[in-house]
């Protein structure tokens, strides 16, 4: 009687084996990047986060900005508050950027719109509103208050118009119309280039099939353009009054604070307080003047964030 064996089932070769992951290896850092991040970030420590420290320091004290002092806590914070000229300073910075952020936009979205069109010359075009960008706050200031206060009261004496026949700078009341109408015409440029670049990346085909569909060319602008430009706008909007809550060198070359205090931003009255030795109350003043701030810019770094999960 034959006997059969029964062979052990013979095992795969490609049967999986446990293996064990291999070791992670350090990345190596490039000495080229530490040559170049380490002094870039000695001069930002050394420039400009020491002496801000030193700065808040100094708020809660009663210094000069030389010799001794002394410790007074939160006094140079409350007597801020009861400060009308603080007051004063923050109202019309704050009116004044918002005035200004919302003409410098309205301006620049409808130039962004016209120099994206067909038409002729539009990159000659384009090259020319861009050239207030690179010229200087300081001496777009001066310019602009030559005009005001000779120019424009000559033009305004020749045509018999009485409200134009003195300066606007000479007037508390209507001075922030030229600092408003010069800024928001430097600033014009730099918001349009963004409002270019978002309406170049707007597929064309959804034009096309809008047009098909019978919409007219402000419902194509209702419809398709402004939803698809609202991260642009809200970028605009708040890069811009960020900018201009520090305005300082146009309003110092057109009115100097001035008629009086009506123009003083709070950049001008932190710089002036330096001159007259409120040294730390004013170092108490850039440092609410750095929190608001630091809060916009927050703001704005999360609102771009979800533009882009997006």
């Amino acid at each position: 009687m034959a006997t059969t064996t029964t062979a052990p089932p013979a095992t795969s070769a490609a049967a999986p084996f446990p293996q064990t992951p291999a070791p992670a290896r350090r990345r190596r850092i490039d000495a080229t990047y530490v040559l170049f991040l380490v002094p870039a970030l000695l001069c930002f420590t050394v420039a400009i986060t020491v002496p801000a420290l030193l700065g808040v320091f100094y708020s809660f004290t009663n210094s000069v900005g030389f010799g001794d002092y002394e410790m007074v806590g939160l006094t140079n914070y409350l007597a801020l508050f009861d400060d009308p000229a603080i007051i004063g300073a923050y109202a019309f910075t704050i009116g004044f950027a918002f005035i200004t952020v919302i003409a410098t936009n309205a301006v620049a979205f409808m130039l962004a719109v016209g120099l994206t069109a067909q038409i002729r010359a539009r990159v000659a075009l384009r090259a020319i509103f861009v050239m207030p960008m690179v010229i200087s706050g300081i001496v777009i200031a001066y310019v602009f208050n030559f005009l005001f206060s000779n120019t424009l009261p000559a033009l305004g004496q020749l045509l018999g118009l009485d409200p134009l026949e003195s300066s606007l700078l000479a007037n508390p009341d209507l001075a922030w119309i030229s600092i408003v109408f010069v800024t928001a015409w430097q600033a014009t440029p730099s918001a349009m280039l963004i409002y270019i670049a978002g309406l170049m990346a707007i597929p064309y085909e959804l034009y096309e099939a809008s047009s098909l569909d019978g919409a007219s060319a402000f419902g194509q602008l209702k419809a398709v353009t402004l939803p698809l430009m609202v991260g642009y706008i809200g970028i605009n909007m708040i890069l811009g009054f960020k900018n201009f809550l520090g305005a300082y060198d146009i309003i110092v070359g057109l009115t100097n604070g001035g008629p009086g205090v009506a123009t003083r931003s709070i950049a001008m009255t932190i710089f002036t307080g330096f001159e007259r030795g409120d040294y730390a109350y004013q170092m108490a003043n850039a440092t609410i003047f750095f929190i608001i701030s630091l809060v916009i810019a927050i703001f704005q770094l999360r609102l771009t964030s979800k533009g882009e999960a997006k």
